[in-house]
């Protein structure tokens, strides 16, 4: 199953109501990814652009988008966003194939067509 990134960001007033109410966010989220067929590797809050991270495990795309579009809609976020993850392998394969798809940068076809009398 492919791993996603999700990065969030909650509102001030969300953070405000966490402050006087600690809890923990990431037991809440647990059950709808569960429910869409996926499952939380991985969770932590951070500080900086995001305040917390997730790591799941989705069934596909669709799955991801729900739970993504779940979060962001829910009302307590101001920013949210998931991003595919591939393995180390996955990434090796990838770059394999882009070498051999016969992509030319625009840079390379000016330079071609430059060169051309």
């Amino acid at each position: 199953m492919p791993f996603f990134l999700h990065q969030v960001s909650y509102t001030p007033e969300a953070l405000a109501r966490l402050i006087a109410n600690p809890q923990d966010r990431f037991d809440a989220v647990r059950a709808p990814v569960d429910k869409l067929g996926g499952r939380v590797l991985n969770s932590y809050f951070a500080f900086g652009q995001y305040d917390a991270v997730l790591i799941t495990e989705m069934p596909d795309n669709v799955s991801a988008a729900a739970i993504a579009l779940a979060f962001a809609a829910g009302g307590s976020l101001r920013e949210c966003q998931t991003t595919a993850l591939l393995s180390n392998a996955e990434g090796i394969e990838a770059m394999r194939k882009a070498a051999t798809c016969g992509y030319r940068p625009v840079q390379a076809a000016a330079s071609a067509a430059a060169a051309t009398p």
